[in-house]
């Protein structure tokens, strides 16, 4: 079995002396595992950092099998984060929830093109955080959670949505919430598609993405919560 891709660095794990396990995101392949044997040399430990481009190539004697990269690196970015931590901490959070949300080897072609714009993009330290809140949507769209903001769930309306009901994944009104207002999600202009970077937003967002997420993934993962490095990264947000 052998087949070649690029992808995206999500993980390494020391695997014995001098190899490791590479955990690569790939547009046709999904998450894809496979050892890299000399993966701890000091000419290619560098280059294997998460978030790094990589032309990878997987050979195994069945499919089932975890299988060997050997790995060609396009481009690094590590040179994005070095100096931002904010930048590092989203990345460490987006390469946390894949490798958390999805399944080995399934393909999701539209988010791995989502993720890698995301990822091009870690420098833009003004709006990065916003796309990464429009990425969370995505990938809980990719999960079957998209959410559906245009209209109030119980009037129908479309002004004044500022909610978002905890059940259903859909906005609610003001006048929609009534009594119900204080058990109900923020909806922030950042996730109703605005413009606006303010971290403060950004943060009311991914508490509603956050509640979805952690419900999409209850029955898969077991109940376990989100990673920690998507709350590191709120944190450092919103220092």
């Amino acid at each position: 079995m052998e087949w070649r891709d690029q992808g995206i660095l999500l993980a390494v794990r020391k695997h014995g002396e001098t190899s490791a396990i590479l955990e690569v995101f790939t547009p046709t392949h999904g998450i894809h595992a496979g050892v890299m044997r000399g993966a701890t040399s000091r000419k290619i430990a560098p280059i294997l950092q998460p978030g790094a481009q990589l032309d990878v190539q997987w050979r195994a004697r069945l499919e089932d099998h975890i299988g060997s990269y050997s790995v060609e690196p396009l481009r690094s970015r590590a040179a994005m984060v070095m100096q931002d931590r904010q930048a590092l901490a989203g990345l460490n959070a987006v390469c946390a929830l894949l490798v958390h949300s999805l399944p080995e080897r399934e393909p999701h072609p539209a988010l791995y093109e989502r993720t890698e714009a995301l990822f091009d993009i870690l420098d833009e330290t003004e709006l990065w955080p916003l796309a990464y809140l429009r990425w969370e949507v995505a990938l809980l769209e990719e999960l079957g959670y998209g959410l559906d903001l245009d209209e109030c769930a119980v009037t129908g309306k479309t002004q004044d949505l500022i909610y978002v009901s905890p059940k259903t994944g859909r906005a609610v009104s003001r006048e929609g919430a009534g009594d119900w207002a204080d058990r109900m999600l923020p909806l922030p202009f950042a996730l109703k598609g605005g413009l606006d970077p303010d971290p403060q937003e950004v943060a009311l967002g991914l508490r509603t993405t956050g509640h979805f997420l952690q419900k999409s993934l209850a029955s898969g993962t077991r109940g376990r919560p989100l990673p920690e490095a998507r709350q590191r990264f709120i944190d450092r947000l919103l220092r």
